[in-house]
């Protein structure tokens, strides 16, 4: 299959008709290069606070309940989009309150079907600037969904940095890392969270970013990063691992031709074995013993 991972910029929206044809334009282009599984990056859903206006996109509370009540209608969108094109949909995530969760909202992923179906990812542990002041809440448990492409999961930024996350959804032949990170090294942190866990479950890994300045938004002005499709040093992928990646902060997709039947046969035969050698480490990962050298 082709993968479409988007380095993505949020713009100050002045109307839904804009987003529209924005989303309608990025998916179109996408699915026009023969994309079947196109990925947009964590809180690129952010742009739809400033349809409430720029006092309230720019009100760290406000933003969080103007960003929610247009998630329907822009999940509407995106699964008109899926089915029009033909194409799986990761929508960039969202905060959105739900009462399943708690008082507080979630950082929501959401995955569309071309033929309708429709899922949901919850961000698992959150960074410090979501922690306090922003008071975004761990949301629902992690999923491995099962689609026509194969079977997918979300680990959602910063979760990508956390192996046991990572082995949660071990089923998963892909794991789709949404992300946003405002300065170099925190996208590195997630380039090399995706990778590693791209190793340890011998599986493809797809990472999307958001890019550019947003100064009217005070939780997402400042996105560095790019699209990167990575799969394992293994047999039948790229000795770096790295099947493509983008270019630093240049809005646009970044393509990748993937073939699932490799993650199949590295994780029977490949060189190493580290998913099916996980639970060698069961008993050797207790607390390390302290040796005094003299």
């Amino acid at each position: 299959m082709k993968i479409a991972t988007a380095a993505y910029p949020l713009d100050p929206l002045k109307s839904w008709s804009e987003y529209s044809e924005k989303l309608t334009d990025w998916v179109s282009r996408a699915a026009g290069q023969g994309a079947e599984l196109l990925v947009f990056p964590e809180y690129g859903a952010m742009e739809l606070s400033m349809l409430a206006g720029p006092e309230v996109a720019g009100d760290l509370e406000g933003c969080l309940h103007a960003v929610s009540a247009r998630i329907a209608d822009a999940d509407d969108l995106h699964a008109d989009l899926a089915a029009r094109y033909k194409v799986h949909i990761v929508a960039a995530s969202a905060p959105v309150f739900d009462e399943a969760v708690g008082e507080r909202p979630a950082n929501r992923a959401r995955l569309f079907s071309p033929t309708g179906g429709r899922g949901v990812q919850d961000k698992q542990i959150m960074t410090r600037f979501e922690r306090d002041p922003w008071d975004i809440a761990p949301g629902g448990p992690l999923q491995v969904f099962d689609t026509s492409l194969g079977k997918l999961a979300v680990l959602i930024c910063y979760d990508s940095e956390f192996p046991l996350l990572g082995r949660a959804v071990s089923e998963a032949e892909m794991i789709l890392v949404p992300s946003c990170t405002e300065a170099l090294a925190g996208y590195w942190r997630v380039r090399i969270g995706s990778m590693a866990r791209a190793l340890e479950q011998q599986c493809v890994s797809v990472m999307s970013s958001l890019v550019g300045d947003a100064p009217w938004s005070p939780a997402t002005d400042e996105g560095t990063g790019m699209g990167g499709v990575f799969g394992p040093p293994d047999i039948g992928f790229p000795a770096t691992g790295v099947l493509a990646e983008g270019v630093l902060n240049q809005p646009g997709w970044t393509y990748a031709e993937v073939d699932l039947g490799k993650v199949a046969h590295v994780r029977a035969d490949g060189g190493v074995l580290n998913w099916t050698h996980w639970q060698d480490q069961s008993g050797r990962d207790a607390s390390s013993i302290l040796t005094r050298l003299g």
